[in-house]
């Protein structure tokens, strides 16, 4: 169990459990309070939005928020059933790093292969066959037709 962390924010007293609360979790905040809290929580603090991350600034958290409402508005902000949804037309639970590339692609309209890796943490020439193996699974579970390649540019296709 994490121990207990206090930030303050407008006077008051913010009390949280720190360690590990926001582990793996990619944010962006123009605010520079709330990016030292969010590092303090272990998120991966952006220093500019993308569409990988969550925009914590567009969460509108109100100013009282307990630790456990701040980590669930996060997490809501993160949830992207709807997405694989509309892609497969029905929910389908995916490992993570197949719904991440799945959600990219819907999301962006397409990418190359050097941007998702960019997008998935991986360095765009990195030698990691990663994302490529986890593309080939995809087609592997759900056709070749899920994610098509035009001209060096990794779409979602139909299934």
């Amino acid at each position: 169990m994490g121990c207990c962390a206090v930030f303050f924010m407008d006077n008051r007293a913010v009390f949280v459990y720190a360690e590990r609360m926001l582990n793996g979790i990619r944010i962006y905040s123009a605010d520079t309070v709330w990016r030292r809290i969010l590092a303090d929580l272990n998120a991966t603090v952006l220093d500019s939005p993308d569409v990988t991350a969550v925009d914590f600034d567009a969460l509108n958290i109100p100013p009282r928020a307990t630790a456990m409402e701040l980590k669930a508005a996060i997490l809501a902000a993160m949830d992207n059933s709807n997405i694989i949804r509309n892609v497969f037309g029905r929910d389908v639970s995916l490992p993570r790093l197949q719904r991440q590339i799945v959600v990219l692609l819907a999301q962006t309209g397409g990418m190359t292969a050097a941007q998702l890796k960019v997008a998935l943490g991986y360095s765009p020439n990195a030698a990691t066959h990663t994302v490529d193996t986890a593309i080939y699974q995809l087609r592997r579970t759900f056709g070749r037709e899920l994610i098509q390649n035009n001209n060096g540019v990794y779409k979602i296709g139909r299934i």
